[in-house]
C-alpha cells in the first residue's frame, strides 16, 4: 500500500474508501457492510465517513463493519459547519463517536466553512485532541483565502489536510490551492476521485484505459496515486468495485501517459471558483 505523510508524521494509506450515500438503505446494507470490509483485507483502512451522510447512518454503517477490527482502521468523520462551535463540536463529535463504537476519531474534519468562525473550530478540534477524543484534526472545502485565514493562528496551523473535490475533471485547485498546500505539507484528501461514476462515461478515458490496459476507475485513481501528497477515497458498495479500485495501485502510469491525460482534461489556465459537491 503507498501511503502519505500527514503533517504530525504518521503515514495513512493513500487510497482509502468513501461512504457518501452509504447506509441509507436497507437492502443495500449487507453488501455494503461486505465491500468495507473486503476492502479492510486489502489495505484500504482508511474510512471516511460524516455525521451529514444519511444524518449518522454512514457512520453506523462504519462502526458496524469495523466490529472487532477497530484497530486497524483509520477513521476519518466530519462535524457539520453548524455544529461547529466551541461546544456544538465537542457534541457532535460525541454522537459520532457513538455511532462509529469507538473512542477516538483517528481525523476530525470541519466539513465546509460556515457562519462560526474559523479559529473557534479549531479551538475546539485542538481541545478534542487534547482529550484524546480526536487523533488529529482538519478541514474540507476551505479555499486558499480560508487557508490563508487558519494559518495565522496556532490551532489553525494544526491541520492535518484540506479534503477537496479533486479528480482529472475537477483540477482547478491546481491554480493556486494546491501549490499553496504543497509549499505548507499539507495533503489533500480527494473526494469524488471518478466524479460519482460520470468520469467512467467519459470516451476519451474509456479510450485510453482501453489502450493501455485498465479500467476507466482505475485510470483515475492512478492519476491521483502518482502524486506523493494525495489520498483518494473512492466510494462503492459493491465488492466488486471495491476489488477494481483497489487494481489501480498496481498502475503505474509513465510521464507519456500522464501528458496524454494532460491532453484529455487539461489544468486550469486561470483562477476558478472552489469546486464542491
Amino acid at each position: 500500500m503507498k501511503t502519505v505523510k500527514l503533517p504530525a508524521g504518521e503515514s495513512v494509506p493513500a487510497l482509502g474508501q468513501g461512504t457518501w450515500n452509504m447506509g441509507e438503505h436497507r437492502t443495500a446494507r449487507a453488501e455494503e457492510l461486505a465491500a468495507l470490509q473486503l476492502g479492510m483485507d486489502l489495505g484500504l483502512t482508511l474510512i471516511d465517513t460524516a455525521e451529514m451522510y444519511g444524518e449518522g447512518q454512514a457512520e453506523e454503517l462504519v462502526g458496524e463493519a469495523l466490529a472487532g477490527r477497530r484497530d486497524a482502521a483509520f477513521i476519518v468523520s466530519k462535524v457539520y459547519p453548524h455544529n461547529a462551535s466551541k461546544r456544538g463540536t465537542v457534541a457532535a463529535c460525541e454522537r459520532s463517536l457513538k455511532r462509529l463504537r469507538t473512542d477516538r476519531i483517528d481525523l476530525y474534519l470541519l466539513h465546509w466553512r460556515g457562519n462560526i468562525a474559523l479559529d473557534e473550530t479549531m479551538l475546539a478540534l485542538q481541545g478534542l485532541q487534547q482529550a484524546g477524543k480526536i487523533r488529529h484534526y482538519g478541514v474540507s472545502n476551505l479555499d486558499l483565502a480560508d487557508m490563508q485565514e487558519l494559518w495565522s493562528s496556532e490551532a489553525g496551523r494544526g491541520v492535518q489536510t484540506n479534503q477537496l473535490l479533486y479528480n482529472l475533471g475537477r483540477r482547478g485547485i491546481e491554480w493556486d490551492l494546491l501549490p499553496w498546500l504543497r509549499q505548507h505539507h499539507v495533503p489533500v484528501m480527494a473526494y469524488s476521485p471518478i466524479e460519482q461514476a460520470r468520469l467512467l462515461r467519459n470516451a476519451g478515458l474509456a479510450d485510453f484505459a482501453k489502450h493501455h490496459g485498465v479500467t476507466p476507475a482505475q485510470a483515475a485513481l492512478a492519476w491521483l496515486l502518482a502524486k506523493d501528497d494525495v489520498i483518494a477515497i473512492p466510494k462503492t458498495g459493491q465488492r466488486e468495485r471495491v476489488r477494481e479500485n483497489h487494481g489501480a495501485l498496481a498502475v503505474t502510469l509513465d510521464p507519456p501517459q500522464l501528458a496524454e491525460l494532460d491532453k484529455l482534461f487539461a489544468p486550469p489556465k486561470g483562477p476558478t471558483p472552489l469546486a464542491m459537491l
